[in-house]
């Protein structure tokens, strides 16, 4: 969710700030307007879980590797990233209505070009420019809520966008495997795009009708040079961690990698003198002096980052590794963003003023056990793990996500004096979607980088069952089944650790060692059924490793928590 990023103020005629004076009478249009904004916050929130159903079809449609999967999904949250701040910043200057109508039309522009994309490098473009709308976009949503709405009212309205956003992630998984295995007009993962447009048009034609249009008096210039540094910075640390795998990791991969550190240094010296010159920073450095804001920072970024890699990898999992339809990868979703909304819709008003800062304390164990639990449910039930196996630790893992989710902006801001409470925010939202696009990056590393590894297992597990079915095809010599098994391992673990998934390696190809041609259909056949079975207890196994990274981000997370006050102030509406 996002969290205001400017504390608008308008002027009225005179040019006295309208805070100085009584609050003018509300836009009787307020609660239309309320209903497009909404719609265009829903537009972005859906598209953040709903393409993670459609990788498979994705990857078999367009001939997308494990990569390009990771670029398409990272792309969008970098972008949006980019320009979350600068976008909210564009709406005080040129108009808050004027940013949303581009962002709107831009994004659904943007969704017909991913709707329609023939390869995985226009549709990684169409995703980046999708991102990017969304954050001139979504900066508006906020704004404008305040903007348009009396104080006494804000509350509620504020509820209200909360809801929204929690179903939007419910309903994500669902409708994208919904749309995806309906396999309408035989577009496949097309229509989960395609959907904008509708939805697109009639909000892009409502909020011209119904949005009225707000600037702040004295917005901040841009700080276009910061928002490139800081981009360059994360980007050569992405682009590496994403590509190194397929390329062998080769020394400027390593290169590129530390000189993401230097780049982030020079950014840091140049919002200094830019603060010393007495112009407006991307961010304000000052705020990493206040404890509860550095530390709270530090949360969203590490909780960020071990979501992104659970979230893509898990999916990875199911689709890829299990082959399980988008419609039940969707539905299985489920219980963990249930488990979310539950303790997102009790920590603010309930559970954190009477407890504080054990809220966050018992989120991040949550989350601990949420990942340690499944760690043990995947490796016990292997390839015959089902989704009703995965409804509990789901749950957990869900319910330990809202109780850290919903209330650590509240307690991050705590200690940040009121004037610099919007920055501070827009700082905390652009973190988090830097963490998702790291988070997805690693995938690559702690998931993907893995897999080779652990296919040999895969195969161990499937042994006995391939041995009978050797036996049955007429090769019962064990030292001619052991050199096939070896064979078999060799072809599994080089399948695995190619780049492109549909790509055949030079040791899957002719026959198995010490095969006639009598036996080898047969013998082909038994490697073929088993398939399945190695793959699924691979991933498995691989999802367990990758499980153990997150879990240890969240141990790291929750121990930092320390620097959080006990107590947090709620933030004005």
């Amino acid at each position: 969710m996002t969290a205001p990023t400017e504390q608008a103020t308008e002027e009225v005629p005179d040019g006295t700030p309208a805070a100085a004076l009584q609050e003018p009478a509300p836009d009787p249009k307020r609660w239309y307007a309320l209903a497009v904004i909404l719609c265009a916050a829903f537009m972005d929130l859906l598209d953040v879980t709903i393409v993670n159903v459609a990788i498979t079809s994705i990857q078999k449609d367009i001939d997308a590797g494990y990569s390009a999967i990771a670029w398409i999904t990272a792309g969008y949250t970098l972008a949006f990233a980019a320009l979350l701040i600068t976008g909210g910043r564009l709406g005080d200057i040129y108009g808050r209505k004027r940013m949303l109508l581009i962002g709107l039309g831009g994004f659904t522009a943007a969704s017909v070009l991913c709707g329609v994309a023939p390869d995985p490098a226009l549709l990684t473009g169409a995703r980046i420019a999708q991102g990017a709308t969304a954050g001139l976009m979504i900066p508006q949503v906020l704004s404008l809520i305040h903007v348009t709405f009396p104080r006494d009212e804000r509350g509620k309205v504020l509820g209200t966008y909360g809801g929204i956003a929690g179903l939007a992630l419910v309903l994500g998984p669902v409708i994208g495997g919904v749309l995806v295995s309906a396999d309408l007009l035989g577009l496949a993962w097309r229509p989960i795009f395609l959907v904008n447009i509708p939805l697109g048009v009639v909000t892009f034609v409502a909020a011209l009708l119904y949005v009225r249009e707000s600037k702040a008096p004295d917005a901040p210039r841009l700080d276009l040079v910061g928002v490139l540094m800081a981009t360059t910075a994360v980007l050569m640390l992405v682009y590496p961690l994403n590509q190194g795998r397929d390329l062998g990791w080769p020394l400027w991969t390593f290169a590129m990698m530390a000189g993401s550190a230097v780049v982030l240094m020079v950014f840091v010296g140049y919002e200094r003198r830019l603060i010393a010159r007495g112009g407006t920073p991307l961010i304000p450095l000052s705020l990493f002096r206040t404890r509860s804001f550095a530390g709270g920072f530090s949360v969203n970024l590490l909780y960020s980052v071990a979501y992104g890699t659970f979230f893509l990898m898990w999916s990875l999992y199911m689709q890829t590794g299990l082959g399980w339809s988008p419609l039940r990868s969707g539905l299985t979703a489920l219980p963990m963003f249930l488990g979310l909304m539950v303790t997102a819709a009790l920590a603010g008003d309930l559970l954190t003023p009477r407890f504080g800062r054990k809220v966050l304390f018992a989120g991040g164990a949550l989350l601990v056990t949420g990942a340690l639990f499944f760690v043990l449910v995947s490796g016990h039930y292997g390839p015959d793990i089902s989704s009703w196996h995965m409804v509990a630790p789901l749950f957990v893992f869900g319910l330990g996500m809202g109780a850290v989710v919903a209330p650590v902006v509240d307690f991050a801001l705590t200690d940040v004096p009121h004037k610099d409470a919007g920055s501070a925010s827009g700082v905390l939202n652009t973190s988090g979607q830097l963490g998702l696009a790291v988070g997805i990056a690693m995938v690559a590393v702690v998931f993907l980088g893995v897999l080779p590894g652990q296919s040999g297992k895969g195969v161990d597990a499937a042994e006995p069952a391939i041995r009978h079915e050797l036996t049955a095809a007429g090769v019962t010599d064990r030292a001619a089944q052991d050199d096939i098994l070896a064979g078999y391992r060799t072809c599994t673990e080089d399948r695995l650790g190619e780049p492109d998934a549909d790509a055949v390696p030079e040791s899957c190809r002719g026959l198995p060692a010490g095969v006639t041609e009598g036996q080898s259909t047969a013998v082909l056949r038994a490697l073929e059924d088993a398939g399945p079975d190695v793959r699924a207890e691979t991933f498995a196994r691989s999802f367990g490793r990758g499980l153990l990274y997150s879990a240890a981000l969240f141990v790291i997370m929750t121990v930092i928590m320390v620097a959080l006050p006990r107590t947090a102030r709620p933030q004005e509406t």
